[in-house]
């Protein structure tokens, strides 16, 4: 049910049934390493190419979330997923291996809460029983992609962030126990006219601000609905930028209810620079870290507010500036 501009109201509530989240070796000596179901120590995952390591990572999450659903694959209608590798090949190539309906998306890192805004539409409008949503993403396929192969050794500046090996996975369904999807705000693309591929943590925020007050006008809500609001992967610099943004808008944002995966996903003392990245970022925090949080009663209600930055490796060198996303996803303790 649409309810103001752009939020989608789910009577139903769907449920998140299962969910799985799949990293890598750096993730692996991060914070949140006992929330992931599955964890690697090769970050070539065995495979001849970082794109093959991604779309096993992302099999991975997805046949780990079917099977602690206590479903079978034959039992979902449809498999959302996308990812940053050019034509969405991680996510195409792991349709043909689940053999699934697909719908595939680009959101850039904003598909994890894209993905799940989407099949909750579908499971609360009667159009699905069961759906599978994910994405994911790989430190060397992404480098190698949109800025250099790791091998070069190009320096980067402070504000650059650390894509995010993994995959995240979920499955919403219309019957069954879990945290349960309440809203989802859609967002505008936002463009402040910034060019900096290393730099996509302030070129994001503004975006997440919008959908941010587009979620509070539309469902006439404030910050305090929510025990926490956490942004995809904004990282140190766009982050810090977001809650300034939200306090000229008059949101008394602070870190303590304020959090962004970008930051949370890793420690201190790894080489991260301004904070993790990636469309793993918001897909395995989310459905590893706050999910577990929510089921464990620590949590009663979070916003998730995914972001994405547009922008191809053909529009960069066509020096274009970088259009960006953000969408939120309302969900609740069970």
């Amino acid at each position: 049910m649409l309810q103001g501009q752009q939020t989608w109201v789910f009577p139903a509530r769907p449920v998140i049934r299962a969910a799985a989240a799949v990293g890598g070796p750096f993730e692996a000596r991060g914070n949140l390493a006992g929330d992931f179901d599955i964890l690697h120590d090769d970050i070539w995952l065995g495979q001849e190419s970082f794109e093959k390591a991604e779309r096993k990572m992302l099999e991975e999450a997805c046949t780990r979330a079917v099977e602690k659903a206590g479903i079978k694959k034959e039992d979902v209608h449809f498999f959302l997923s996308g990812d940053l590798i050019n034509q969405i090949i991680s996510s195409s190539f792991t349709a043909r291996t689940l053999a699934i309906p697909f719908l595939g998306l680009f959101g850039a890192c904003s598909s994890s809460m894209e993905g799940l805004a989407l099949a909750a539409q579908l499971v609360d409008s009667n159009a699905a029983a069961c759906v599978l949503a994910a994405t994911s993403s790989h430190n060397g396929a992404v480098e190698k992609q949109f800025r250099y192969p790791t091998e070069y050794g190009a320096q980067k500046p402070p504000t650059a962030q650390w894509t995010v090996t993994g995959a995240g996975a979920a499955v919403v369904a219309r019957e069954g126990e879990g945290p349960r999807v309440a809203a989802a705000t859609i967002g505008k693309v936002v463009d402040m006219g910034l060019s900096d591929p290393y730099n996509l943590g302030a070129a994001m925020a503004p975006a997440a601000v919008e959908t941010i007050l587009a979620h509070f006008r539309d469902l006439g809500v404030g910050q305090a609905h929510y025990d926490l609001i956490i942004t995809g992967d904004l990282g140190k610099v766009g982050h810090a930028i977001a809650l300034n943004l939200l306090q000229m808008r008059g949101i008394q944002a602070t870190p303590a209810q304020f959090k962004d995966c970008g930051i949370l996903i890793y420690r201190e003392d790894q080489p991260v620079i301004a904070g993790g990245s990636g469309c793993a970022c918001s897909a395995t925090v989310t459905y590893g870290h706050f999910l577990n949080r929510l089921r464990r009663g620590e949590l009663n209600r979070i916003l998730v507010v995914a972001t994405g930055a547009l922008l191809s490796p053909l529009s960069y060198q066509q020096k274009e500036s970088i259009p960006c996303i953000a969408h939120a996803v309302a969900i609740e303790k069970s």
